[in-house]
Protein backbone atom coordinates (compact mmCIF):
# COMPACT_ATOMS: atom_id res chain seq x y z
CA UNK A 1 0.00 0.00 0.00
CA UNK A 2 1.09 3.60 -0.41
CA UNK A 3 1.44 5.77 2.67
CA UNK A 4 -1.75 7.62 1.73
CA UNK A 5 -3.71 4.43 1.16
CA UNK A 6 -2.53 3.15 4.54
CA UNK A 7 -3.76 6.22 6.43
CA UNK A 8 -7.07 6.43 4.58
CA UNK A 9 -7.75 2.72 5.12
CA UNK A 10 -7.12 3.02 8.85
CA UNK A 11 -9.40 6.07 9.17
CA UNK A 12 -12.10 4.20 7.27
CA UNK A 13 -11.84 1.31 9.74
CA UNK A 14 -10.16 -1.05 7.31
CA UNK A 15 -6.98 -2.93 8.10
CA UNK A 16 -4.05 -1.71 5.98
CA UNK A 17 -0.78 -3.61 5.47
CA UNK A 18 0.77 -2.15 8.65
CA UNK A 19 -0.18 0.47 11.20
CA UNK A 20 0.19 4.02 9.84
CA UNK A 21 2.51 6.32 11.81
CA UNK A 22 2.64 10.05 12.50
CA UNK A 23 5.34 12.45 13.63
CA UNK A 24 6.05 16.03 12.65
CA UNK A 25 2.68 16.88 11.14
CA UNK A 26 0.21 18.55 13.50
CA UNK A 27 1.30 21.09 16.09
CA UNK A 28 0.42 18.50 18.72
CA UNK A 29 2.11 15.42 17.21
CA UNK A 30 5.62 16.62 16.47
CA UNK A 31 8.87 17.36 18.33
CA UNK A 32 10.03 20.41 20.23
CA UNK A 33 13.35 21.87 19.15
CA UNK A 34 15.55 20.30 21.83
CA UNK A 35 14.16 16.81 21.23
CA UNK A 36 14.51 17.15 17.48
CA UNK A 37 18.08 18.43 17.75
CA UNK A 38 18.93 15.39 19.88
CA UNK A 39 17.38 13.05 17.31
CA UNK A 40 19.30 14.63 14.43
CA UNK A 41 22.54 14.39 16.40
CA UNK A 42 21.87 10.70 17.03
CA UNK A 43 21.09 10.05 13.36
CA UNK A 44 23.92 12.16 12.02
CA UNK A 45 21.63 13.97 9.58
CA UNK A 46 18.60 16.25 9.49
CA UNK A 47 18.15 19.93 10.13
CA UNK A 48 15.41 22.01 11.70
CA UNK A 49 13.22 24.09 9.44
CA UNK A 50 10.91 26.94 10.38
CA UNK A 51 9.45 27.31 13.84
CA UNK A 52 5.91 25.98 13.36
CA UNK A 53 4.65 26.92 16.82
CA UNK A 54 6.71 29.47 18.71
CA UNK A 55 4.82 29.09 21.98
CA UNK A 56 5.45 25.32 22.09
CA UNK A 57 8.82 25.54 20.29
CA UNK A 58 7.73 22.99 17.68
CA UNK A 59 9.95 22.95 14.60
CA UNK A 60 9.51 21.75 11.05
CA UNK A 61 11.23 18.38 10.63
CA UNK A 62 13.58 17.56 7.77
CA UNK A 63 12.13 15.40 5.02
CA UNK A 64 15.15 13.09 5.24
CA UNK A 65 14.31 12.31 8.87
CA UNK A 66 10.64 11.71 8.13
CA UNK A 67 11.54 9.32 5.32
CA UNK A 68 13.99 7.46 7.54
CA UNK A 69 11.29 6.93 10.18
CA UNK A 70 8.76 6.01 7.44
CA UNK A 71 6.16 8.52 8.64
CA UNK A 72 2.96 8.21 6.59
CA UNK A 73 1.65 11.80 6.73
CA UNK A 74 2.88 15.20 5.57
CA UNK A 75 1.48 18.53 6.68
CA UNK A 76 0.45 21.76 5.01
CA UNK A 77 -0.14 25.00 6.91
CA UNK A 78 -0.72 28.71 6.39
CA UNK A 79 2.07 30.97 5.29
CA UNK A 80 3.00 34.12 7.22
CA UNK A 81 0.79 37.19 6.68
CA UNK A 82 2.13 40.08 4.63
CA UNK A 83 1.40 42.45 7.49
CA UNK A 84 3.20 41.06 10.55
CA UNK A 85 1.47 42.16 13.73
CA UNK A 86 3.80 40.38 16.18
CA UNK A 87 5.97 42.60 18.37
CA UNK A 88 9.25 41.90 20.17
CA UNK A 89 10.16 43.70 23.40
CA UNK A 90 13.67 44.39 24.73
CA UNK A 91 13.09 42.25 27.83
CA UNK A 92 12.37 39.17 25.71
CA UNK A 93 8.59 39.39 25.76
CA UNK A 94 6.73 38.65 22.54
CA UNK A 95 3.24 39.86 21.58
CA UNK A 96 1.45 37.74 18.99
CA UNK A 97 -1.04 38.98 16.39
CA UNK A 98 -3.94 38.46 18.83
CA UNK A 99 -2.34 40.81 21.36
CA UNK A 100 -1.38 38.05 23.80
CA UNK A 101 2.03 38.62 25.44
CA UNK A 102 4.37 35.76 26.38
CA UNK A 103 7.93 35.33 27.61
CA UNK A 104 10.31 32.38 27.59
CA UNK A 105 11.79 32.12 31.09
CA UNK A 106 15.42 31.13 31.39
CA UNK A 107 15.75 27.34 31.38
CA UNK A 108 12.16 26.82 30.19
CA UNK A 109 11.26 24.98 27.01
CA UNK A 110 8.22 27.12 26.18
CA UNK A 111 6.76 30.61 26.27
CA UNK A 112 4.61 31.44 29.31
CA UNK A 113 1.66 33.79 28.99
CA UNK A 114 2.09 37.05 30.93
CA UNK A 115 -0.68 39.29 29.53
CA UNK A 116 -4.20 38.61 28.31
CA UNK A 117 -5.58 41.68 26.53
CA UNK A 118 -9.24 41.05 27.44
CA UNK A 119 -8.71 40.10 31.09
CA UNK A 120 -10.49 41.91 33.87
CA UNK A 121 -13.64 44.03 33.81
CA UNK A 122 -14.92 44.13 30.23
CA UNK A 123 -18.25 44.24 28.43
CA UNK A 124 -19.67 42.69 25.30
CA UNK A 125 -18.92 46.02 23.60
CA UNK A 126 -15.26 45.69 24.60
CA UNK A 127 -15.12 42.38 22.74
CA UNK A 128 -16.88 43.84 19.70
CA UNK A 129 -14.33 46.66 19.49
CA UNK A 130 -11.25 44.50 20.00
CA UNK A 131 -9.03 44.24 16.86
CA UNK A 132 -8.62 40.60 15.82
CA UNK A 133 -6.09 39.35 13.23
CA UNK A 134 -6.88 39.95 9.57
CA UNK A 135 -8.02 36.62 8.10
CA UNK A 136 -7.99 38.08 4.57
CA UNK A 137 -4.25 38.85 4.51
CA UNK A 138 -3.14 37.29 1.18
CA UNK A 139 0.24 36.19 2.54
CA UNK A 140 -1.44 33.43 4.49
CA UNK A 141 -2.68 31.75 1.32
CA UNK A 142 0.02 32.65 -1.19
CA UNK A 143 1.41 29.46 -2.70
CA UNK A 144 -0.82 27.30 -0.52
CA UNK A 145 -2.44 25.40 -3.37
CA UNK A 146 0.85 24.82 -5.15
CA UNK A 147 2.52 23.48 -2.01
CA UNK A 148 -0.44 21.22 -1.35
CA UNK A 149 -0.62 20.07 -4.97
CA UNK A 150 3.03 19.02 -4.89
CA UNK A 151 2.39 16.86 -1.84
CA UNK A 152 -0.71 15.39 -3.45
CA UNK A 153 0.69 14.69 -6.89
CA UNK A 154 4.42 14.21 -6.34
CA UNK A 155 4.39 12.09 -3.17
CA UNK A 156 2.30 9.17 -1.92
CA UNK A 157 1.85 10.55 1.60
CA UNK A 158 -1.46 11.38 3.22
CA UNK A 159 -1.83 15.18 3.24
CA UNK A 160 -2.85 16.88 6.49
CA UNK A 161 -4.06 20.46 6.66
CA UNK A 162 -3.30 22.12 10.00
CA UNK A 163 -6.38 24.23 10.54
CA UNK A 164 -6.65 26.84 13.28
CA UNK A 165 -10.02 26.12 14.90
CA UNK A 166 -8.58 26.55 18.42
CA UNK A 167 -11.64 28.23 19.90
CA UNK A 168 -11.19 27.19 23.51
CA UNK A 169 -7.48 27.95 23.53
CA UNK A 170 -7.75 31.32 21.83
CA UNK A 171 -10.57 32.58 24.03
CA UNK A 172 -8.59 31.45 27.09
CA UNK A 173 -5.50 33.30 25.87
CA UNK A 174 -7.46 36.49 25.18
CA UNK A 175 -9.53 36.51 28.34
CA UNK A 176 -7.02 34.90 30.70
CA UNK A 177 -7.65 31.48 32.21
CA UNK A 178 -9.15 32.70 35.49
CA UNK A 179 -11.66 35.04 33.86
CA UNK A 180 -12.42 32.47 31.15
CA UNK A 181 -13.46 29.92 33.75
CA UNK A 182 -15.44 32.52 35.66
CA UNK A 183 -17.32 33.44 32.47
CA UNK A 184 -17.94 29.78 31.67
CA UNK A 185 -19.53 29.33 35.08
CA UNK A 186 -21.35 32.61 35.66
CA UNK A 187 -21.08 35.15 32.85
CA UNK A 188 -22.47 33.42 29.80
CA UNK A 189 -23.11 36.63 27.88
CA UNK A 190 -19.40 37.46 27.89
CA UNK A 191 -18.39 33.86 27.24
CA UNK A 192 -20.61 33.48 24.18
CA UNK A 193 -19.72 36.92 22.83
CA UNK A 194 -16.03 36.07 22.86
CA UNK A 195 -16.59 32.60 21.40
CA UNK A 196 -18.70 34.13 18.63
CA UNK A 197 -16.09 36.77 17.75
CA UNK A 198 -13.21 34.29 17.64
CA UNK A 199 -15.25 31.70 15.75
CA UNK A 200 -16.22 34.14 13.00
CA UNK A 201 -12.59 35.18 12.60
CA UNK A 202 -11.35 31.58 12.40
CA UNK A 203 -14.16 30.50 10.07
CA UNK A 204 -13.10 33.18 7.60
CA UNK A 205 -9.46 32.15 7.91
CA UNK A 206 -10.13 28.45 7.34
CA UNK A 207 -12.86 28.97 4.75
CA UNK A 208 -10.41 30.79 2.54
CA UNK A 209 -7.79 28.07 2.94
CA UNK A 210 -10.22 25.21 2.34
CA UNK A 211 -11.63 26.89 -0.74
CA UNK A 212 -8.08 26.69 -2.11
CA UNK A 213 -7.00 23.19 -1.02
CA UNK A 214 -10.11 21.29 0.07
CA UNK A 215 -9.94 18.92 -2.90
CA UNK A 216 -6.28 18.02 -2.27
CA UNK A 217 -6.19 16.99 1.39
CA UNK A 218 -6.88 13.78 3.29
CA UNK A 219 -7.01 15.00 6.90
CA UNK A 220 -7.96 18.28 8.59
CA UNK A 221 -6.39 18.59 12.05
CA UNK A 222 -7.33 20.99 14.83
CA UNK A 223 -6.63 21.14 18.55
CA UNK A 224 -8.84 22.49 21.30
CA UNK A 225 -8.30 21.08 24.79
CA UNK A 226 -11.45 20.34 26.76
CA UNK A 227 -9.96 17.77 29.15
CA UNK A 228 -8.10 17.92 32.44
CA UNK A 229 -6.11 15.03 33.91
CA UNK A 230 -9.13 13.53 35.68
CA UNK A 231 -12.21 15.10 34.07
CA UNK A 232 -13.42 17.45 31.33
CA UNK A 233 -12.88 21.21 31.80
CA UNK A 234 -16.55 21.51 32.78
CA UNK A 235 -19.60 19.31 33.12
CA UNK A 236 -20.73 17.57 29.92
CA UNK A 237 -23.99 19.53 30.12
CA UNK A 238 -22.15 22.87 30.20
CA UNK A 239 -19.82 21.75 27.42
CA UNK A 240 -22.84 20.90 25.25
CA UNK A 241 -24.44 24.26 26.01
CA UNK A 242 -21.50 26.65 25.61
CA UNK A 243 -18.64 24.99 23.69
CA UNK A 244 -19.97 22.19 21.49
CA UNK A 245 -22.25 24.39 19.32
CA UNK A 246 -19.31 26.59 18.31
CA UNK A 247 -17.07 23.62 17.55
CA UNK A 248 -19.91 22.11 15.54
CA UNK A 249 -20.20 25.27 13.42
CA UNK A 250 -16.46 25.19 12.82
CA UNK A 251 -16.63 21.62 11.55
CA UNK A 252 -19.61 22.43 9.36
CA UNK A 253 -17.29 24.87 7.57
CA UNK A 254 -14.83 22.02 7.03
CA UNK A 255 -17.39 19.48 5.85
CA UNK A 256 -18.86 21.96 3.38
CA UNK A 257 -15.50 22.35 1.62
CA UNK A 258 -13.71 19.01 1.76
CA UNK A 259 -14.29 15.30 2.09
CA UNK A 260 -11.17 14.98 4.24
CA UNK A 261 -11.31 13.20 7.59
CA UNK A 262 -11.29 15.40 10.69
CA UNK A 263 -8.71 14.79 13.41
CA UNK A 264 -9.51 16.44 16.74
CA UNK A 265 -6.87 16.86 19.44
CA UNK A 266 -7.83 17.33 23.06
CA UNK A 267 -5.54 16.45 25.92
CA UNK A 268 -6.81 15.00 29.15
CA UNK A 269 -9.76 12.90 30.23
CA UNK A 270 -12.33 13.27 27.44
CA UNK A 271 -14.09 9.89 27.69
CA UNK A 272 -17.32 11.56 28.84
CA UNK A 273 -17.33 13.79 25.73
CA UNK A 274 -16.35 11.39 22.96
CA UNK A 275 -19.93 10.77 21.86
CA UNK A 276 -20.27 14.55 21.48
CA UNK A 277 -17.09 14.67 19.37
CA UNK A 278 -18.51 11.99 17.10
CA UNK A 279 -21.84 13.82 16.87
CA UNK A 280 -20.15 17.00 15.64
CA UNK A 281 -18.37 15.14 12.84
CA UNK A 282 -14.99 14.09 14.24
CA UNK A 283 -13.43 11.07 12.50
CA UNK A 284 -10.32 10.55 14.65
CA UNK A 285 -9.30 11.55 18.16
CA UNK A 286 -5.82 12.51 19.32
CA UNK A 287 -3.84 12.05 21.54
CA UNK A 288 -5.40 9.14 23.50
CA UNK A 289 -3.79 10.37 26.71
CA UNK A 290 -3.48 6.98 28.38
CA UNK A 291 -2.33 8.43 31.73
CA UNK A 292 -5.56 10.43 32.15
CA UNK A 293 -8.60 9.08 33.98
CA UNK A 294 -10.99 6.86 31.98
CA UNK A 295 -8.70 6.85 28.93
CA UNK A 296 -7.74 3.17 28.99
CA UNK A 297 -7.17 1.98 25.41
CA UNK A 298 -9.26 -1.18 25.83
CA UNK A 299 -12.22 0.84 27.05
CA UNK A 300 -12.00 3.43 24.29
CA UNK A 301 -11.71 0.84 21.55
CA UNK A 302 -14.58 -1.24 22.95
CA UNK A 303 -16.98 1.67 23.42
CA UNK A 304 -16.15 3.90 20.45
CA UNK A 305 -13.85 2.01 18.08
CA UNK A 306 -16.52 1.25 15.49
CA UNK A 307 -17.40 4.97 15.15
CA UNK A 308 -14.15 6.89 15.57
CA UNK A 309 -10.44 6.27 15.02
CA UNK A 310 -7.63 6.89 17.48
CA UNK A 311 -4.36 8.66 16.74
CA UNK A 312 -1.40 8.58 19.16
CA UNK A 313 -1.47 6.71 22.44
CA UNK A 314 2.23 6.16 23.22
CA UNK A 315 2.79 7.75 26.62
CA UNK A 316 5.31 10.57 26.69
CA UNK A 317 4.63 11.36 30.34
CA UNK A 318 6.60 8.40 31.70
CA UNK A 319 7.26 5.74 29.08
CA UNK A 320 9.06 7.69 26.36
CA UNK A 321 11.33 9.73 28.69
CA UNK A 322 11.96 7.04 31.31
CA UNK A 323 11.46 3.68 29.60
CA UNK A 324 13.92 1.55 27.70
CA UNK A 325 13.80 1.03 23.92
CA UNK A 326 12.51 -2.51 24.51
CA UNK A 327 9.70 -1.17 26.70
CA UNK A 328 8.78 1.36 24.02
CA UNK A 329 8.68 -1.39 21.37
CA UNK A 330 6.51 -3.55 23.61
CA UNK A 331 4.06 -0.70 24.27
CA UNK A 332 3.81 0.11 20.56
CA UNK A 333 2.92 -3.51 19.89
CA UNK A 334 0.41 -3.56 22.76
CA UNK A 335 -1.35 -0.45 21.50
CA UNK A 336 -1.44 -1.86 17.98
CA UNK A 337 -2.96 -5.12 19.23
CA UNK A 338 -5.66 -3.20 21.14
CA UNK A 339 -6.39 -0.18 18.99
CA UNK A 340 -5.50 -1.51 15.57
CA UNK A 341 -7.96 -4.37 15.37
CA UNK A 342 -10.21 -3.71 12.39
CA UNK A 343 -8.26 -0.57 11.53
CA UNK A 344 -9.00 2.76 13.17
CA UNK A 345 -5.55 3.47 14.61
CA UNK A 346 -2.57 5.70 13.75
CA UNK A 347 0.54 5.13 15.88
CA UNK A 348 2.28 8.08 17.49
CA UNK A 349 3.22 9.75 20.76
CA UNK A 350 0.58 11.22 23.04
CA UNK A 351 1.88 14.74 22.40
CA UNK A 352 4.91 16.61 21.08
CA UNK A 353 8.08 14.72 21.99
CA UNK A 354 10.09 16.57 24.63
CA UNK A 355 13.86 17.01 25.11
CA UNK A 356 13.94 14.50 27.98
CA UNK A 357 13.00 11.67 25.57
CA UNK A 358 16.14 9.77 24.50
CA UNK A 359 16.43 9.64 20.71
CA UNK A 360 16.87 5.86 20.99
CA UNK A 361 13.28 5.67 22.26
CA UNK A 362 12.00 7.69 19.30
CA UNK A 363 13.79 5.33 16.93
CA UNK A 364 12.46 2.30 18.83
CA UNK A 365 8.88 3.56 18.50
CA UNK A 366 9.03 3.85 14.73
CA UNK A 367 11.01 0.67 14.32
CA UNK A 368 8.26 -1.15 16.21
CA UNK A 369 5.58 0.54 14.12
CA UNK A 370 7.11 -0.70 10.89
CA UNK A 371 6.79 -4.23 12.30
CA UNK A 372 3.13 -3.86 13.32
CA UNK A 373 1.76 -5.61 10.26
CA UNK A 374 -1.74 -6.90 9.73
CA UNK A 375 -2.30 -10.45 8.67
CA UNK A 376 -3.03 -10.71 4.92
CA UNK A 377 -6.68 -11.18 4.02
CA UNK A 378 -7.46 -14.83 3.29
CA UNK A 379 -7.50 -15.76 -0.37
CA UNK A 380 -10.90 -16.23 -1.95
CA UNK A 381 -11.72 -19.17 -4.20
Amino acid sequence: MTHRERVVAALEHREPDRVPMDLGTARFSSMVKGAYDNLCARLGFGRAGAMLDRMQQVVEMDEEVLKYLDVDVRAISFGPPDVIADEEYPDGRWKDEWGVVRIKPEGCQYYDQVHSPLAGEITVQTIARYPLPDPTDPGRYRGLRERTRRLREETDYAVMYNSRFHLVHQTQYLRGFQDWYYDLGQNHDLFTALMEAVLENLIELNRRALDVIGDLIDVVAFGDDVGLQDRPVCSPALYRQLIWPYQKRALETVHARTGAKILYHSCGSTWRLINDFIAMGVDAINPVQVTAKDMEPQRLKREFGDRVSFWGGIDNHRLLPQGTPDQVRAEARRMFDIMGKGGGYVLGAVHNIQPDVPPENVLALFEAGRRCAYAPAPATA
